[in-house]
């Protein structure tokens, strides 16, 4: 099955996949071919306040003993990892200021403020995840390997602890990002792929954890001298700040209703087109001001950001006005909705998924018809009526 043969995409032919993968490509050259030194200028000034925010937070923390000041070391040093993390380091290392030719704001320079190696982040990644997006078996953001978020994984009473798993992971996402690009799979199963590379593998994330926790929470902490303890803690708060955030922003744009998986089996002979429609499908935005896009590392086109992951992300808003143009045009799904919305279908699914298909399917069941039955309540009797039909 192809991915064309999917509901949301059959009443498209061969020649209208052919030419919406050909305009989704000219979006690409338009946008490479206008890049210029407003573009580069956006970067660079998002770096500059990043590193400004992050100096003033540890300079808060000298006097992290008052209160307010160690809410504002906090808070400004958690500000700035999230900026770090999202709108630069996860930028900069999908390629999409490489043009600059600047080698300080590089793919192949760029070691972000995260226990997670860089190297192995842009595999897991840039390869693997935007490659064979959604795609149950290949894609490791589906679930993370720890987390049931589809009907279509095979369900096992360990799923029931999934509420408990997703709020660790949420706590400590850093870290679940760190072992991201290992074979947890093969190791849980006593049936590693390749052992010499897990080892090597888990001694990079090793070095690269012992380096921003020691820097954290030995090094920085020190420099305040007798406010050792205080500076740690407000150290501790500003990763946990950072560390949900990230969790939050990033699935919002994965796992919210009408965010799709696939199987390899609809990757078979896929196009160009196709592969555009795939990202289509398995994205959802979520909308909110400037502000809080940029705080999100423009992840709420998440939609725009799989079509174009190495384009600038201060792009992302007018390529959004392509797209949707374009999806109105072919009739193609374009999930969007509020952030609190989004997020909480996402946790919807996970804590619902940690059920098994048939108790799933019920309360589903249960939780429409309450719906209709609500909706039935507060309309006319015929209003009412094609409500139940449409569902």
């Amino acid at each position: 099955m192809a991915i064309s043969d999917i509901t949301e995409f059959a009443h498209l032919t061969d020649a209208d996949v052919e030419a919406l993968g050909e305009e989704f490509d000219q979006i690409r050259r338009d946008v490479e071919a206008s890049r210029g030194e407003a573009d580069a200028e956006y970067i660079r000034s998002i770096i500059r306040t990043q590193r400004r925010l992050n100096i003033a937070g540890r300079v808060a923390l000298f006097g992290s003993p008052i209160p307010p000041l160690w809410m504002a070391g906090a808070a400004l040093l958690g500000v700035a990892k999230i900026l770090e993390n999202m709108e630069i380091g996860h930028n900069v290392m999908h390629g999409q200021w490489d043009w600059m030719n600047d080698p300080e704001i590089h793919s192949a320079t760029w070691e972000w403020d995260n226990v997670c190696p860089a190297e192995q982040w842009k595999h897991s990644h840039n390869y693997l995840h935007h490659t064979y997006t959604n795609v149950i078996g290949k894609d490791k953001d589906v679930g993370y390997e720890i987390l049931r978020v589809t009907s279509d994984q095979k369900w096992h009473p360990v799923n029931l602890g999934q509420p408990v798993f997703n709020t660790l992971l949420m706590l400590l996402f850093q870290h679940g990002v760190a072992i991201h690009d290992l074979d947890i799979d093969g190791l849980l199963h006593r049936d590693l792929q390749d052992p010499e590379e897990f080892r090597a593998k888990l001694e990079q994330v090793g070095r690269k954890m012992r380096h921003q926790m020691g820097k954290d929470y030995i090094l920085f902490p020190l420099l305040t001298g007798p406010f050792f303890l205080t500076t740690l803690t407000a150290n501790m708060a500003a990763n946990l700040i950072r560390n949900v955030w990230s969790y939050a922003i990033i699935f919002c744009g994965h796992f919210p209703d009408g965010a799709e998986v696939f199987t390899e089996e609809q990757l078979e002979n896929e196009t160009s087109g196709q592969w555009y429609l795939r990202q289509l499908l398995g994205s959802a935005n979520f909308t909110g001001g400037r502000l809080m896009h940029v705080m999100s590392g423009s992840l709420g086109y998440q939609i725009e950001h799989h079509l174009f992951p190495d384009l600038p992300s201060n792009r992302y808003p007018e390529i959004a006005e392509r797209v949707t143009a374009i999806c109105e045009r072919y009739d193609l799904p374009y999930t969007t909705g509020p952030f609190p919305k989004q997020f909480w279908k996402s946790i919807r699914t996970i804590w619902r998924l940690a059920l098994p298909n048939k108790k799933f399917a019920a309360e589903q069941q249960a939780h429409e018809s309450e719906g209709l039955r609500r909706e039935s309540a507060t309309t006319s009797p015929s209003a009412a009526r094609e409500a139940r039909v449409a569902a």
